[in-house]
């Protein structure tokens, strides 16, 4: 019998959770979707879990199958469809979140490090935004979410407002950033080896854990303005987004990216 497209390990306080699905780049499907959706759930209702740890199964990628398009996999948990891309990008909770990127984090992959509390990345791992190279663009908080990031804090002072052009930069030319530059710009706390990305996002999450869960938890809620498992300051802006990204996906344009990809020759545009 093959694995479950998702695996999780107890480990103390902290739930790792693993995309298992490396032959296809860990791309999400409904059946991962659920699973992803049913281990957050397991989360926020077990006391236990102080901390929660996702990546992605094998050396490659994190999440970034663009290809699962033109296989018609759906990413949504079937039933928790408004859970959003993965089960998670639009499923808060109050169990903090820590991405362990392994590889590639390119369109979804990106949108989920945007969707987790923090994050650590190997050195080999990029980000990007490459769907509107094929005729869609991030909608699964990609475009929403990517501006807000801000910069760490570096010895020189930079323009204000240069983080909006990198994520400018990303989401209108589909081009990858170097987990360099992600951590530069503020997309990831910290670079470490390949090797060392689950044992250092282990060490960060057993540190969130060690503190009061309560409070944790209660801070976390107020940072990110969760009310009832929600995020009501988002809900206008997820309203343009959806009615935004089914105008785009029902386009010529739209196909023909997809099937281009597929076919791997250039896409031809004709803005219908």
């Amino acid at each position: 019998m093959s694995e479950p497209s998702v695996l999780t390990e107890r480990i103390g306080a902290v739930l790792v959770v693993t995309l298992n699905r490396p032959q296809v780049r860990n791309a999400v499907d409904a059946d991962l979707a659920g699973r992803v959706a049913d281990a957050l759930e397991q989360a926020d209702a077990d006391a236990g879990i102080r901390c929660l740890v996702l990546t992605g199964a094998g050396e490659k990628a994190f999440c970034a199958d663009l290809a699962a398009l033109g296989r018609g996999e759906l990413p949504l948990a079937a039933g928790r469809e408004h859970y959003g891309f993965a089960g998670f990008v639009r499923h808060p909770i109050s169990t903090p979140v820590v991405a362990a990127v392994n590889g590639a984090a390119q369109g979804g992959g990106t949108e989920l490090v945007l969707a987790s509390d923090v994050a650590v990345a190997a050195d080999t791992a990029t980000f990007g935004l490459p769907e509107i190279a094929r005729g869609i663009f991030a909608a699964a908080g990609g475009v929403l979410r990517l501006p807000e990031q801000l910069p760490r804090k570096v010895a020189m002072r930079l323009p204000e407002q240069l983080p909006r052009k990198v994520a400018m930069r990303l989401i209108l030319t589909g081009e990858a950033m170097s987990a360099q530059d992600a951590v530069r710009w503020g997309l990831v706390n910290d670079v470490v080896r390949a090797s060392d990305v689950l044992p250092t996002a282990l060490a960060l999450a057993e540190r969130i854990a060690a503190n009061a869960p309560l409070a944790v938890q209660a801070s976390k809620r107020l940072a990110l303005g969760m009310v009832d498992g929600d995020l009501p300051h988002e809900a206008a802006a997820w309203e343009r987004n959806e009615a935004e990204i089914a105008a785009v996906g029902r386009s010529a344009d739209a196909m023909e990216g997809i099937v281009a990809f597929l076919e791997k020759r250039d896409p031809t545009w004709t803005a219908s």
